[in-house]
């Protein structure tokens, strides 16, 4: 834990754009309640924008299933409660992020990929030509809606 958090730091210090993301597993067997929460703080002492967070699902005949087990409406409880602090996360950076201009790869029309990861959603009928998918271009952001960035190409 101390090494993920002195190492997002060290990053930032270099690269202060540098985001993060993280899978977490919520309800692992044997995890306390007070485990739970250094797994919740740690969204917030290493930044993390982008979660993935996996509900511990039991697996017949592993060393994990003869562990004592984590209540599955708790596991569900803990699930939410990183979900919820990673999206606030990802709000909170996605703001941070509005009148920047970034470089970002079309991944479908409307649709593109910025260097910390995020979706860009723009508008085709702003353009004359189509940007081919795969093509890098800059993007003047706008706005976001929670969940990605809203941007306009810059030609």
């Amino acid at each position: 834990r101390e090494q993920a958090i002195a190492f997002c730091e060290d990053m930032r210090r270099r690269r202060p754009d540098m985001v993060f993301g993280a899978d977490i597993i919520a309800g692992f067997p044997t995890e306390t309640e007070a485990m739970f929460q250094n797994s919740l703080d740690l969204v917030d002492a290493c930044e993390l924008v982008w979660l993935h967070v996996f509900p511990y699902s039991r697996r017949p005949d592993t060393p994990a299933d003869k562990m004592p087990q984590v209540p599955g409406p708790e596991i569900k409880t803990r699930a939410a409660r990183l979900r919820a602090a990673g999206a606030a996360m990802r709000q909170n950076w996605l703001r941070t992020q509005h009148g920047k201009t970034l470089s970002a790869i079309v991944e479908q029309p409307g649709l593109a990929r910025s260097e910390g990861f995020a979706q860009i959603e723009f508008d085709m009928n702003q353009r004359t030509d189509s940007p081919d998918i795969g093509a890098v271009h800059r993007f003047k952001i706008t706005d976001d809606d929670g969940t990605k960035l809203l941007g306009t190409i810059q030609v």
